[in-house]
């Protein structure tokens, strides 16, 4: 804040696997003003994990349901409609094993005692989102392989159980089906590049060669990033020739630009979310030169009843650029907000009080001014506000901390070359 009531400054700021890869490494701590988990239907909270499934599920179900609907049609032609209802149940109880996938990850992560958020079943699969990276290579392998091992054992389970039913049967199709799909989960979440649980197992292996997480990581992207190249081109022309499938001689115009559009959409998501590791990994490195006392804005004190024009005279003559409105005591009440005060015509500051344009502190707004790094960012996310009070350890007011500021210094520690 200056006397012109002017704002200033911008910024913005484990996931997991799928039927496709999940779109990055775990998250580090989120900036403030950040949404509440959420972004679907609440299904449960397993292991004390809220799970979520995304509008995008149901698009994905209804394109499995189709797809796998035509393809009972020539195994077991005489289902007629009922076809797509065992296409469902498909659908579901693939999404349920990609749960597993997904679960195997956030209990690691629990018995590391890292956060994790939430997990979110959506069009590309499912997201693991932790919110803290492992400390250690051994610790990051481990998190990493969980996942496709769970996939690679619940193959064995569904093919030990497909041992023991007819194969051109209900039970038999699904279970053909769902081994064969974990499987493949498996299989490509363990190729060796970020963001797919292979690249975050190769990136556990350089880092502890390196002994430089940043090395690691930049290793592990770029092969990811050759990786979507290679899906790009490689999966249209596998499934155009014949090699993942004894019906692509017979494949029409649709089925090709289904492969394409499928070839796309890996290949995008393998790509941004190797850049997003990288990018996530050069913040985290800079998250300790965040310090509250140094981003904070020094204010001074002002009665409930002050003028806006009287506060803001006041605020120039100490070099201050934030209001703090106090009882007669000194006791901090509230934060008078920026953005209210650029919305005050000049010709109105006198006559308006700083009172009206204060947001009342809330526990979560009193910020010790010793906070740094993760554990600054974690408490701004915990109390979404735009301005907060920080205080000396003694209780002694320091100044107010804008999450504009803070925000900034985000966009600023992004940008920045390692």
């Amino acid at each position: 804040m200056n006397a012109s009531g002017d704002s200033g400054g911008s910024g913005q700021p484990r996931e997991g696997d799928g039927p496709t890869p999940s779109a990055g490494p775990p998250q580090p701590p989120r900036p403030p003003r950040q949404p509440e988990p959420g972004g679907g239907i609440l299904m449960g909270r397993p292991f004390g994990v809220p799970v979520y499934v995304a509008p995008s599920w149901f698009l994905v179900a209804a394109l499995i349901t189709w797809i796998f609907g035509g393809q009972l049609d020539a195994v077991l032609p005489d289902l007629g409609a009922a076809r797509y209802l065992v296409s469902l149940f498909f659908a579901v109880a693939f999404y349920a094993s990609v749960l597993v996938h997904e679960l195997a990850h956030a209990i690691a992560a629990l018995r590391f005692k890292l956060p994790v958020r939430r997990i979110r079943l959506q069009f590309y699969g499912g997201i693991s989102e932790i919110e803290k990276d492992p400390e250690t290579p051994g610790r990051e392998f481990v998190l990493a392989l969980v996942g496709p091992l769970l996939s690679l054992v619940l193959g064995a389970v569904f093919y030990g159980a497909l041992l023991a039913v007819e194969a051109r049967t209900v039970p038999g199709v699904l279970l053909a089906g769902l081994m064969v799909s974990n499987l493949l989960v498996a299989a490509f979440n363990l190729l060796p590049g970020l963001p797919l649980d292979g690249g975050r197992m190769l990136r556990a292996v350089v880092w502890k060669l390196s002994g430089d997480l940043m090395t690691a990581t930049v290793v592990a992207a770029w092969i990811g990033r050759v990786l979507a190249v290679t899906v790009l081109i490689g999966l249209p022309v596998l499934t155009q020739t014949g090699a993942l499938g004894e019906r692509a001689e017979s494949a029409g115009g649709v089925d090709t630009l289904l492969n394409a559009l499928l070839a796309a959409v890996l290949a995008a998501i393998i790509w941004t979310g190797a850049g997003t590791s990288i990018r996530m990994v050069r913040l985290r490195q800079h998250l300790p030169e965040l310090h509250a006392r140094t981003l904070t804005r020094r204010a001074i004190p002002v009665a409930t009843d002050t003028s806006l024009a009287e506060a803001l005279r006041r605020a120039n003559e100490a070099g201050a650029n934030a209001l703090v409105v106090t009882d007669p005591e000194g006791t901090p009440l509230a934060i008078v907000r920026e953005s209210a005060i650029a919305h005050v015509p000049q010709h109105r500051r006198p006559w308006v009080s700083v009172e009206s344009l204060s947001q009342p502190l809330t526990d979560g707004m009193r910020l010790p001014a010793s906070l740094t790094g993760e554990e600054l960012i974690a408490a701004l996310g915990a109390t979404p506000a735009s301005e907060y009070l920080v205080v000396e350890d003694t209780g002694e007011i320091y100044g107010v901390l804008s999450a504009t500021d803070v925000e900034a210094a985000f966009t600023k520690a992004m940008a920045r070359p390692r």
